[in-house]
């Protein structure tokens, strides 16, 4: 047993070393940004497109805040403003696809898939959500109760506060990181050397086959579905250097997660801007796997049809 403990104890502040290294810079570059000119700039820019997925100017700020910090505050920044019941509604559902996009997708990089795809799959579903909702919709123009959430914010006074500011954000987060993935290393390394990963594997063997994976995945689905992209990427590196996930699955849980992880904190967390969350979890579910089944249909064939020219070719040489 204190073999098993030191063995996840190491894998977990491993783990948090190799995460910590792309989360606290990216947080202080990201939480300085806000108190800069650039982001405000940005939001500029993207007013004139609010209109065409049905949302005003304003919600350009909790989508850029949003996306280049977390769910939280975005949250944050839409209850400063006056937004409908719609309004808010859309804005959930994009957030829900993309969000935390510079430190999430970078975590993917670290699990070998392209972080640049898996950041514009997560955008291009944002958007194309939030254009059907708003075609499809024609209610929800009454006011949205945000309950009793508060939208205080910190007044921070020069550059030497933002930057304190920053770092504290940053070591917040990285012990945030440490406190959630050395634990769950140490559970995990349990279950994996008394064999309650195996058959949890093979309970999932149906689900991850229908999304064209091996069940060996299974474990990156779970991570990713209950704790998240950050925090379960840890589960998801362990998952390719000793349960043997290929490149091509790997690519494929990723696509299934950007549209569908933590499943249960980030609905949860709507709940108290008056929304209804039913509706976010099932659309999320069902492009999560709409989504992962196409691709891995067109995957295979491009793999088939690969093989097929290689075998004509060989024959032909060979001739």
């Amino acid at each position: 047993m204190t073999g098993i403990f030191y063995r996840g104890l190491q894998q977990g502040v491993q783990t948090t070393w190799t995460l910590g290294k792309v989360i606290f810079p990216i947080t202080i570059i990201v939480s300085i940004l806000q108190y800069t000119p650039i982001l405000p700039w940005i939001i500029d820019q993207l007013t004139p497109i609010m209109g065409m997925i049905g949302l005003s100017g304003e919600a350009a700020v909790p989508l850029v805040l949003g996306n280049s910090l977390n769910l939280y505050a975005g949250i944050a920044a839409i209850v400063s403003f006056d937004f409908s019941v719609k309004e808010v509604f859309i804005m959930a559902v994009m957030l829900s696809f993309s969000h935390n996009l510079f430190i999430e997708s970078t975590v993917a990089g670290k699990v070998g898939v392209n972080g640049w795809l898996i950041s514009g799959i997560r955008i291009v579903l944002a958007l194309l959500s939030a254009m059907l909702i708003n075609f499809i919709w024609n209610g929800g123009s009454e006011p949205a109760q945000y309950g009793f959430i508060s939208s205080t914010e910190v007044m921070l006074d020069g550059w030497i506060e933002i930057v304190i500011q920053s770092i504290q954000t940053s070591v917040v987060a990285v012990a945030q990181l440490a406190l959630i993935v050395i634990p769950l290393m140490v559970v995990m390394q349990f279950l994996r050397e008394n064999g309650f990963l195996t058959r949890l594997s093979n309970g999932l063997a149906p689900f991850t086959k229908m999304l064209g994976m091996e069940k060996n995945t299974s474990m990156t689905l779970v991570a990713g579905l209950t704790i998240g992209l950050a925090y379960g990427a840890g589960l998801m590196i362990q998952a390719v250097k000793e349960d043997g996930v290929s490149k091509r699955d790997m690519y494929l849980a990723l696509i299934f997660l950007v549209s569908c992880h933590a499943v249960v904190e980030d609905t949860v967390i709507f709940i108290p801007l008056g929304i209804p969350v039913w509706p976010l979890l099932v659309i999320r579910l069902i492009t999560a796997i709409l989504v992962t089944m196409v691709v891995a249909i067109i995957w295979k064939r491009v793999e088939y049809t690969k093989r097929k020219d290689t075998s004509h070719e060989h024959s032909y040489h060979t001739l």
